[in-house]
């Protein structure tokens, strides 16, 4: 995701964030299966190695920059430390 502007903030801040219900853009059904990989994987480096990664989403004023572990995935959300989710159909991409 070259030459995209992103807010970098900090996980504590994502609770106070609003994310619209419609997805930032339509998936095929592979992307889904992709993203939704990328973030098990991702989930896996959380919980066994404390890895951070990258995440990219999108709420109702722009893109936001994160990083943090993702602690749990589930079919609509992603699960932080502390109880933050973020949805999925709002995330652009994450970096392992």
């Amino acid at each position: 995701m070259e030459n995209v502007v992103t807010k970098k903030i900090e996980k504590e801040e994502v609770e106070n964030l609003r994310f619209p219900n419609k997805p930032i853009k339509v998936r095929t059904k592979e992307e889904q299966i992709a993203l939704v990989l990328k973030l098990k994987k991702a989930e896996q480096l959380g919980n066994l190695f404390h890895n951070k990664i990258e995440i990219i989403f999108q709420d109702e004023e722009g893109l936001k920059e994160l990083n943090t572990t993702i602690w749990a995935v589930g079919e609509d959300h992603i699960l932080l430390k502390k109880g933050v989710f973020i949805p999925v159909n709002r995330i652009v991409s994450i970096v392992l």
